[in-house]
């Protein structure tokens, strides 16, 4: 199956047995960097859904913005729809309205880099932090395109972090999941679960992904920083490129 940006190959993908192993294992990097969301306000941007569900329940706000170009899809499946079609240069949301933002197969794959940060930012609160969650230009997963980690344009830790700082970012922590190998391979979770251990001993430079936390730089205000208020508008139905009304997103 050869991957796409777009929202219906990342949707099938992430039903696949290999999609379903390696949402679980960038869930729990995610969670070891933030082990408590309660109270705060939790943005994904790109196709980010599968890493947001362990927050529902536990932080005041979860809500999704998927970019244009992607398309978008229903989620959670059969609840109050929490996701809206956005551009990635002009997100629909307040300056400082949002706490954390996870940001997934969208980086790698934006014309618009630099707007894409400079938005993040703008809508993070003081204090704020961002994760983000590339392909790593060192991995094995970059050169397999029977996955979304195989398009786009991946990056070394290194890069990753110069891109975040020249942006307004403090880099924080950074660390890699997905060190099994891309095959399609019926592991058991606590296999899976021990190969990724593993990896991240062994060959922690080699990862199919890279995660970085960063905090937002505060100074003063730059003239590049836009300051229009938006509101985030729900949608009720959103439809993936004519598709999106029959597909469900997985918990």
């Amino acid at each position: 199956m050869a991957m796409t940006a777009d929202v219906v190959d990342l949707h099938a993908f992430y039903g696949t047995g290999l999609g379903q192993m390696a949402r679980r294992a960038l869930r729990q990097r995610i969670r070891h960097i933030w082990p408590n969301l309660r109270g705060e306000s939790v943005l994904g941007l790109g196709y980010a859904t599968p890493l947001l569900s362990q927050f529902q329940g536990e932080a005041q706000r979860v809500i999704a913005l998927m970019p244009a170009s992607q398309g978008v899809i229903r989620w959670p499946r059969d609840e109050r729809n929490l996701v809206a079609l956005s551009e990635d240069t002009d997100l629909p949301l307040a300056d400082e309205s949002v706490d954390r933002v996870i940001l997934a197969h969208a980086l790698e794959h934006s014309e618009h880099v630099r707007p894409l940060l400079r938005e993040i930012w703008r809508v993070l609160a003081a204090g704020g932090r961002l994760i983000v969650v590339t392909p790593n230009r060192r991995g094995i997963w970059a050169h397999f395109d029977r996955t979304p980690f195989g398009y786009g344009h991946p990056y070394s830790p290194s890069q990753l972090q110069q891109l975040l700082k020249d942006n307004m970012f403090v880099p924080l922590k950074t660390t890699g999941a997905l060190f099994t190998p891309p095959l399609r391979l019926r592991l058991r979770g606590s296999w899976a679960e021990g190969l990724e251990n593993l990896g991240a001993r062994l060959f922690p430079h080699f990862s199919g992904a890279v995660l970085i936390e960063a905090s937002k730089q505060i100074y003063a205000a730059s003239a590049e920083r836009v300051v229009k208020r938006r509101v985030l508008v729900a949608m009720p139905e959103p439809a993936a490129r004519g598709v999106g009304r029959t597909l469900r997103e997985r918990d």
